[in-house]
């Protein structure tokens, strides 16, 4: 593997951070909200999105047909990362999980109808998979689906039942939403669907969570949804989050923020003292660092190695080869990632002392307090996009061939 980009690609790359430079306001780019920064919730992070899409780089890897550039993913890798690293909203749900997807799966009509928009980051989604008795195990969902004829002869699906964790539902567009439509067949069983936000059989109660972000409970009361709004086939939607859940992995845990992170531990280190003596020369957090260091630089490369897998599936797609989802890669890297995080979380707190228990923001704490809100939310890093837990079932099973209950 070649860990080095190309000449194309790095100037790709300084052209992406000279157009970020231009937009580098707390408005858009705000660090001290962790991995939460990703998400494009207010007008100013839409209209910086926006301005992305004009550039053509919200489609950098979509066919040309509808309206992408054909381009390799490792594009769409060096711009996403440009972004998380300076703590901007990034290019996720829409361009990815629902833009691919209908891509591959979806009718003419959703692909006229969405595509466009996702482009001109016109439109915001919200990810319906999670429920009270369905986190990681996806294939548990079961809010009901039942065929349902209205009144005026419209075909379609009676929906009732709840939704948790909905990171964006108070205030997305629209809902990309798994239905139980077969409860007797627990995989093929499952049909995903495309819901407007402001149905009013749609409910939305607010969960504040310890990393200070707001995430939501949804309840659908007899939301009607017709047929032309089904993703794919019926009974199918398992297979297509499946595939999506690869892509959420990677995209929604980005590297670059994890290094942000450790840079400002570095500093720090770098520029303390303590007891008259500078703390970069203490054994103890010398040893710490270079063992941070170290794991840095394997989650970076792992990261390298999903892109280089996902490559590879696009060349295989493009020539209509069978190919494989990259999913053991991606679990690998969600895995090492997330847990690294927790652990430079600890390292933080445990080298700058009592003082990182202060709020973040506050000026005169270590680190301007930022090691105590990345100890809160590197937590929920570990679960999003399915826990540590099930990253290791699927690396034991799909990549080292153990059996199901070893």
């Amino acid at each position: 593997m070649d860990f080095e980009f190309s000449e194309e690609q790095k100037a790709f790359a300084a052209e992406v951070d000279a157009f970020i430079a231009e937009h580098d306001t707390i408005d858009i780019f705000d660090v001290t909200r962790e991995n939460m920064a990703q998400i494009v919730d207010t007008p100013e992070r839409r209209a910086f999105m926006k301005s992305l899409g004009h550039k053509g780089w919200l489609g950098l890897t979509w066919p040309e047909r509808y309206g992408g550039s054909d381009s390799e993913g490792v594009y769409e890798y060096i711009l996403n990362e440009a972004l998380a690293g300076k703590g901007g909203p990034q290019i996720g749900k829409g361009v990815g999980i629902i833009g691919k997807t209908l891509i591959a799966h979806g009718s003419d009509f959703l692909k006229e109808k969405f595509l466009p928009m996702i482009l001109e980051n016109d439109v915001e989604f919200a990810v319906g998979y999670s429920e009270p008795n369905a986190g990681s195990d996806a294939a548990s969902m079961r809010l009901k689906g039942v065929k349902h004829t209205t009144e005026d002869g419209r075909e379609g699906w009676l929906l009732n039942g709840q939704k948790t964790w909905t990171t964006s539902a108070h205030f997305a567009e629209w809902y990309w939403c798994g239905v139980r439509t077969d409860p007797d067949n627990k995989h093929m069983g499952i049909t995903l669907m495309l819901i407007p936000m402001d149905d009013p059989g749609i409910t939305i109660n607010g969960i504040w969570t310890m990393g200070d972000e707001r995430t939501n409970e949804v309840w659908l009361d007899d939301v009607f949804v017709p047929d032309e709004y089904v993703v794919g086939e019926v009974n199918h939607g398992f297979r297509y989050i499946s595939q999506a859940l690869d892509l959420e992995r990677f995209t929604m845990f980005t590297y670059s923020p994890i290094r942000q992170r450790l840079d400002l531990l570095t500093d720090y280190v770098t520029e303390t003292e303590r007891d008259g003596e500078p703390l970069r020369e203490d054994p103890e957090v010398r040893s710490k660092m270079a063992n941070l260091h170290t794991e840095a630089e394997v989650a970076r490369v792992m990261g390298l190695k999903f892109v280089t897998e996902a490559v590879k599936v696009e060349h295989a797609a493009k020539a209509g080869k069978e190919f494989q989802p990259p999913t053991v890669p991606a679990s690998e890297y969600k895995l090492f990632a997330t847990e690294y995080s927790k652990r430079l979380a600890n390292a933080s707190m445990d080298i700058g002392g009592p003082g990182t228990q202060i709020r973040v923001r506050t000026e005169d704490a270590p680190m301007v307090g930022r090691a105590e809100s990345t100890y809160r939310y590197t937590v929920i890093d570990t679960i999003g996009g399915g826990a540590s837990e099930i990253q290791r079932n699927i690396i034991a099973r799909r990549g080292l061939g153990l059996p199901k209950n070893f």
